[in-house]
């Protein structure tokens, strides 16, 4: 389950670039995962002129913590908790400011592959998609509980599922006479109303948008990219690798203005009230030898800012 058999690490290179490593820098790796990107990171800290690299990585997923188990690294702290909580974990191990954050967001290949999760439409399995098994909302829960009004906002936002409002009201009349209990349940519900041809996509944007809704993923990247400003040291540096428009959307206005709307601010000066400044004017996107081995790669963008030095 280790290494690349967990998950092949994105766009590394560009990663590894982006964060502009110093030997005896700290770095945080906010989702660990298979420890693709954490282990690369390890390689080029080495010991400093004055002190050793340190690397911080955060997942709140039980397998990760396995992964982490198995780098015998003192370089190396794990902490087993969401990102959401940055802060107060850097200053739990007395770090007040890093030189580097690295974030790849989304879901990995492992937690894909793993069918008991069900996150994956290849799979029989029960409607559960939580990234941390300590939570107690399921994907379950959500489609067996939800009114269908908040249903319909889930699948169009999240999921930008194109009949979103007919998909919520066929949902809610469904789990009326027998309840949505797995994925393949599910999918009997879904497939009278997928575009011919296009099943295999329409199940993924429905999946997606389930996801998203049980690991409240963008409440926790906006509580994320918010803390950003003030654990990165001046001229730190940001890389985030995110998977869907929704993400991108936050982490590109975030970096542009500090705040999730793009609006930048400015004081009474003219000076723009702005944390970040964008090293990436697109985002990075994988190469097609790099999406030909990895697919996963294919929608991938990267971004990178660094902290303004004031």
């Amino acid at each position: 389950m280790t290494g690349t058999n967990y998950h092949e690490p994105v766009l590394l290179q560009a990663c590894i670039e982006g964060l502009n490593l110093k030997p005896g820098g700290t770095y945080v790796d906010v989702t660990f995962g298979g420890g693709g990107h954490s282990r690369e990171i390890l390689r080029q800290l080495q010991p400093g002129s004055d002190s050793e690299g340190r690397l911080v990585a955060f997942d709140q997923d039980p397998d990760a913590r396995a992964n982490a188990d198995a780098i015998d690294d003192p370089r190396l702290t794990f902490v087993a908790a969401n990102f959401r909580h940055l802060k107060r974990y850097l200053r739990l191990h007395k770090i007040d400011h890093v030189d580097g954050i690295l974030a790849d967001l989304g879901i990995s290949s492992h937690q894909i592959d793993t069918p008991k999760r069900g996150f994956s439409t290849r799979f029989d399995a029960d409607l559960d998609m939580r990234m941390s098994q300590s939570g107690e909302l399921t994907a379950r829960k959500v489609i067996n509980e939800y009114p269908e009004d908040q249903l319909h906002k889930i699948f169009g936002m999240y999921g930008e599922v194109i009949n979103a409002r007919t998909l919520a009201s066929v949902v809610a009349s469904s789990r009326v006479n027998r309840s949505i209990e797995t994925v393949n349940d599910l999918k009997a519900v879904l497939q009278r109303y997928a575009p011919r041809g296009k099943e295999h996509k329409y199940f993924a944007q429905v999946f997606q948008a389930l996801r998203i809704e049980v690991n409240q993923e963008l409440a926790t990247l906006e509580e994320f990219l918010t803390q950003v400003p003030e654990v990165l040291a001046p001229g730190g540096r940001l890389v985030v690798m995110s998977y869907h428009s929704l993400e991108d959307r936050l982490v590109k206005n975030f970096i542009r203005s500090g705040n999730f709307r793009g609006d930048v601010e400015k004081d009474l000066y003219g000076n723009e009230l702005k944390p970040l400044q964008s090293i990436t004017r697109k985002p990075i996107e994988a190469s097609a030898e790099e999406v030909d081995r990895n697919p996963r790669a294919r929608s991938a963008k990267l971004r990178i800012a660094e902290k303004r030095s004031s």
